[in-house]
């Protein structure tokens, strides 16, 4: 029975992935009604706290999005990138690893992919290892971020229990980061150099090949305004404000002797944060709601887990 029970579960994902954006969660209802209906399971509470948590956090970087500060933070990738073409397959991951943890999502690494292709191929370097590692990173990154949807539910099924922010970051940081760095040290050494490797030399004899290999990647031409520099700014103090608050409970307003739970800090927060960014940068209103819908039902998957 327990078998059937988890085909059907993996059936309504697998489904509901390939349909995409709300898919998921339309599946989710019909996996439920074949469980409740079909086999007499008791249907749990839906998790309230973590679905909140992931709209608040989703707002702020939708309204960080639309302002521009997405665009700003992959020109900084590209030229961080850029000055160090040679170490590029340490670089890349690094780059992708920092930027989502700070942005709590993995659209940074996406982004800057044919950036790290071209810089690797112009340095000689096989450009499936700054590649792999470097969206390895970016899905690295995703547990090591406070403000990542993964994180937020996670925190919020394992506060009750004791365990705060802080607790979880201080596991998943070193251990997404210490497994980042070897397994870019083992990456490093695979396959043949491409002035070594005869296919790729082979393939250069010919013209259109190797004016596409030598085509560059413009990210310069995107323009950063200050309303975007700005947008990221307060972005990443709503992240630190988490951080901190996380870690240090005191911090936060008590409550019949008890700290205010970080499910309630970090939608406080993080709402606070988009608000600021709507009013100070004044983005597009209807750029913001195709991005947080977007986000939020590609995060939404998160609460189906429970």
């Amino acid at each position: 029975m327990f078998i059937i029970e988890f085909l059907i579960v993996l059936g309504c994902i697998l489904i509901g992935a390939r349909i995409g954006g709300i898919g998921l969660g339309v599946m989710g209802g019909i996996g439920l009604a074949i469980l409740s209906f079909g086999f007499g399971m008791h249907p749990t509470s839906p998790p309230i706290d973590v679905m909140l948590m992931i709209m608040a956090v989703v707002a702020a970087a939708a309204s960080m999005q639309a302002a521009g500060g997405l665009d700003y933070l992959i020109k900084i990738a590209s030229n961080i990138l850029r000055k160090n073409p040679r170490q590029i397959t340490f670089i890349a991951p690094l780059v992708t690893y920092f930027f989502t943890m700070m942005a709590g999502t993995g659209h940074v690494a996406y982004s800057v992919l044919p950036v790290i292709a071209e810089v690797s191929r112009r340095s000689g370097i096989r450009p499936e290892r700054p590649l792999g590692m470097a969206v390895i990173a970016s899905q690295f990154a995703i547990v090591a971020s406070p403000i990542a949807a993964a994180v937020v539910a996670l925190v919020a099924f394992l506060e009750p229990q004791g365990i705060t922010l802080g607790d979880v970051l201080m596991v998943t940081i070193p251990s997404t980061f210490l497994g980042l760095a070897c397994a870019c040290i083992f990456v490093n050494k695979i396959g043949k150099e491409l002035k070594d490797d005869p296919e790729y030399q082979r393939r250069l004899q010919d013209p259109e090949f190797r004016a596409e290999m030598e085509q560059e990647v413009k990210v310069e031409d995107i323009e950063i305004t200050p309303q975007a520099k700005k947008s990221v700014s307060l972005f990443l103090f709503g992240a630190i404000i988490v951080v901190f608050m996380g870690a240090i409970p005191s911090l936060r307003p008590h409550f019949d002797g008890s700290p205010m739970g970080m499910a309630h800090t970090i939608e406080i927060v993080m709402l606070s944060i988009a608000a600021l960014i709507i009013l100070t940068c004044k983005p597009d209103g209807n750029a913001i709601i195709p991005c947080w819908y977007a986000r939020y039902c590609r995060y939404f998957r998160y609460c189906l887990v429970r």
